[in-house]
């Protein structure tokens, strides 16, 4: 009697997965077992019969989301292996327990060979959110080998996956609007993380905050802000919870002004700013749209931050996207100072990094900017990128003199 469910691919599917990718989507499928259901560990085989891979299975465009190349039970040894095998990973790269910094993403989905999972990691406690049925099904599973892990270091792991899950687990549980399944802790429990990311000190709310509450992927591009900072007039516009304030006035900013649409995060901002021991006349706030606000901004600056959420979350809006990048950009420029910089991004998946230098350049082209590309940037190594699966790159970044 086989252990999980049996999927077969149509002839000639099984090459993407024989290439490593680890994504199967519903077009390849042959056929599906008679009960199968969202979140089931599966089996895939060839036409011919052979043993491919095993995943999760999911209703929709992409049917099964490949964990293992190699068959084997699915059991808490398993997760706790792989989880093991991805902290390790870390520490043998030096991006865990660095001085002064003691946060780190643990886990980043396909580029872990974990796909549809993220784990990060906050002063000893842990932030699931999963992307798929299945690995939310797991989760306490995933809390208990976290533990085995971490040990005492572990204060609390709290699940955070209402929002990346909804459709999907309200769907699967047959339950609608509000009734559905809810955030919580797993294990251990804590309100909010005091946490250090190079030497400086935030708060994180991630039981309330936007993803798991903190933006660990701009860790380094952070640091090359505090370098380029000094003595300069900066915005960081959708500054979320001021992240690259605090790192452009340890550089030595003579004056950072943050904006963001969210008066909770602009609150918060301004309690990093003083939890920093930075005063309130080098720091000023902002509530409001970046797109509306940059218009109507009749200051000027030497260096500012876009980091806009996605503008593109599928391939279907893209060129809105384009348009939405291209139009925030030349404002920016507009406001820059003759040498300014600007560090600019885009994290929309479906935006991939040539299509973003082509809006960056259509802005300069529209303001007439003489610009010149000093950095192209990315994710930090804690997010690494499977080498099969490219889709993993998100994050794209310019740093433009102009």
């Amino acid at each position: 009697m086989e252990r999980y469910p049996r999927i077969v691919l149509k002839p000639g599917k099984e090459t993407a997965l024989q290439r490593r990718h680890p994504w199967i989507f519903s077009g390849a499928v042959k056929n599906l077992p008679a009960r199968v259901f969202d979140g089931d560990v599966v089996e895939v085989f060839s036409a011919s019969g052979n043993y491919l891979a095993t995943g999760h299975f999911q209703h929709g465009g992409i049917a099964v989301k490949v964990f293992s190349f190699t068959r084997q039970p699915v059991d808490l040894l398993f997760w706790t292996e792989r989880l093991r095998e991805a902290c390790d990973r870390r520490k043998a790269m030096g991006l865990f327990d660095l001085p002064g910094t003691n946060v780190c993403r643990l886990v980043h989905s396909e580029g872990d060979h974990l796909p549809g999972l993220i784990i990060d990691w906050y002063n000893g406690v842990a932030v699931i959110q999963a992307h798929s049925a299945g690995m939310h099904r797991v989760r306490q599973e995933l809390a208990e080998a976290l533990q085995t892990i971490f040990g005492d270091r572990l204060k609390a792991v709290y699940d955070k996956s209402r929002e990346s899950l909804r459709t999907t687990l309200e769907r699967a549980e047959g339950k609608s609007g509000d009734n559905g399944f809810s955030d919580g802790f797993l294990l251990g429990e804590c309100e909010a993380a005091e946490i250090m990311e190079g030497g400086h000190r935030f708060r994180v709310d991630f039981v309330n905050g936007q993803k798991t509450g903190f933006f660990l992927d701009q860790r380094l591009n952070r640091q090359l802000v505090q370098q380029y900072a000094r003595g300069r007039k900066v915005l960081n516009a959708f500054s979320y919870t001021g992240a690259f304030s605090v790192y452009a006035l340890a550089g030595g900013a003579t004056m950072v002004h943050s904006v963001d649409s969210s008066q909770e995060a602009i609150r918060r901002a301004a309690e990093n700013i003083t939890l920093n021991g930075y005063s309130g006349d080098m720091h000023r706030e902002s509530v409001a749209d970046v797109k509306q606000f940059l218009p109507a901004l009749d200051e000027m600056y030497d260096l500012i931050i876009l980091d806009p959420p996605a503008f593109a979350k599928t391939h279907t809006v893209t060129h809105n996207a384009l348009q939405a990048y291209i139009h925030i950009n030349a404002e920016a420029m507009k406001k820059l100072n003759p040498g300014g910089l600007l560090f600019t991004f885009s994290c929309s998946q479906a935006i991939s990094r040539e299509m973003f230098r082509s809006a960056v350049q259509a802005a300069a082209i529209e303001t007439g900017r003489d610009a010149g590309i000093l950095h192209h940037l990315s994710q930090g190594p804690d997010h690494p990128v499977n080498i099969f699966h490219p889709e993993g790159e998100y994050l794209k970044g310019i740093v433009l003199l102009a």
